[in-house]
């Protein structure tokens, strides 16, 4: 068996938890590619590793000192290497990150030093081979990440390697620049080194024990979630879910690769399993609650719409023209509603009306802001009745008011659109619902 496991900045801020992530990774012989990440807080008012490299490097862009910056790093790395009693030395390479941020190197090549440096610590701490994410794992010029070149070169690299240490986060260009994914991308890092080890499992170590069913800041204690389909997942990330980056879910999926969500400070729950398909029946008829606020709803109304062809191409072709993307577009017989993000739609919001006007000719245009979006997801859903009727109960108890329902075919979740003041009560009201009353 052969399992790739990542930890997070909180998993490895301190010598301390770094001897926790490596008593961890020596207690199962399986646990053979590892992928860390950069230092995060060691405390609430503590600094980040990778800010403090951005930090520097845009110092070192205006022209000014950035060397006390760049010392303070060094200080944290030396806490780590002096905690863990190792006979190692950063200065080489601090003099070349010093050396290239004062030429320019850009915030890529900053922000990836974090997790660089910190996979050399950890290599030399277990004693595992240390393998560069920049020689084995490539970005195409355009800056995507080319998905099948990396597999080919990460997998020859890894086949003849026993155990290894591969730092998350970055790769890079064919020509060798350094190219980052975006924050928390080392989870995307774990799961590509999963998928081109062929691992039977890929583990992902952070500071929580696995999903919650809802968000622990608006739910007391919610319940955690113990397996959870890719689907699922995509719907509750989409959503704000954030344990884990979302398009970490897709290099695995492809191969039927199984993630566990576990808890470094608390290495004996289980924590969350994803997985593609499961016939685990959900301990609740929901998997999870997750939202965002801060939408608005832009309705557009013309008679007789239903049977003019054409005419919802041309509505959402005047938000493509201004570069909106759309998040969900309910429809009756002479009404459509478009949901987008606020903060994108309103410095845009009149040119959009001129163009909607121009292409489709409605009758008229509303607009109502300040609204949210809620997903309920669940496996369940699709073989329990009255799941929407429970939901539309729930929140006419604590009176608030629908403005919006859609429901994919899949009936794997329902979406429904709330004001913003009513967002924390309407998912207090559908947890109480499912999961304390379970009615």
């Amino acid at each position: 068996m052969k399992k790739v496991v990542k930890f997070g900045g909180s998993s490895l801020a301190s010598a301390e938890q770094f001897k926790k992530a490596g008593e961890i990774i020596h207690k199962d012989t399986e646990r053979r590619y590892v992928i860390p990440s950069a230092p995060g807080k060691r405390f609430p008012e503590d600094t980040k590793v990778t800010d403090m490299l951005y930090e520097c490097c845009q110092l070192a862009q205006a022209g000014e000192d950035f060397t006390k910056k760049l010392t303070c790093i060094k200080e944290r790395y030396q806490e780590i290497i002096d905690g863990l009693f190792l006979k190692l030395s950063l200065k080489k390479e601090f003099d070349i990150i010093e050396k290239n941020l004062k030429e320019n190197a850009g915030e890529n090549y900053a922000a990836s030093r974090g997790e660089y440096l910190n996979g050399i610590i950890m290599a030399a701490y277990l004693e595992f081979e240390f393998v560069d994410a920049a020689e084995v794992i490539r970005f195409k010029e355009n800056g995507e990440f080319d998905s099948e070149a990396t597999n080919q070169i990460l997998g020859e690299r890894l086949a003849g390697i026993e155990r290894a240490v591969i730092p998350g986060f970055y790769g890079a260009y064919a020509d060798g620049r350094v190219k980052t994914f975006s924050r928390g991308g080392s989870d995307i890092t774990g799961s590509i080194v999963a998928r081109a080890v062929k691992a039977d499992v890929y583990e992902n170590w952070t500071d929580v024990s696995g999903f919650l069913i809802a968000d622990p800041r608006i739910i007391e204690n919610p319940e955690g979630i113990d397996t959870i389909t890719y689907r699922e997942l995509r719907e509750l990330s989409y959503m704000g879910a954030s344990v884990l980056h979302e398009d970490a879910i897709f290099p695995v999926r492809r191969e039927g690769i199984p993630i566990n969500i576990r808890n470094t400070n608390q290495p004996e729950d289980n924590g969350t399993w994803i997985v593609e398909s499961t016939c685990q029946k959900s301990k609740y008829v929901i998997t999870g609650i997750a939202g965002k606020k801060g939408f608005c709803a832009v309705n557009i109304e013309k008679a007789m719409m239903n049977s003019e062809i054409g005419f919802g191409r041309k509505v959402l072709q005047a938000f493509e023209d201004n570069g909106i993307s759309f998040e969900h577009v309910p429809s009756g017989i002479d009404t459509m509603t478009v949901f987008v993000h606020q903060d994108e739609f309103i410095d845009k919001e009149q040119k959009v009306v001129s163009a909607v006007h121009r292409l489709a000719d409605p009758d008229s245009i509303d607009i109502e802001a300040d609204l949210a979006l809620i997903a309920v997801v669940g496996r369940g859903m699709k073989s329990t009745r009255g799941t929407a009727g429970r939901i539309f109960s729930a929140l006419a108890h604590v009176n608030v008011n629908v403005k919006m329902i859609d429901q994919g075919s899949s009936e794997l979740n329902i979406i429904i659109g709330v004001a913003n003041d009513d967002f924390e009560t309407a998912i207090k009201s559908i947890y109480d619902i499912f999961v304390v009353a379970q009615l």
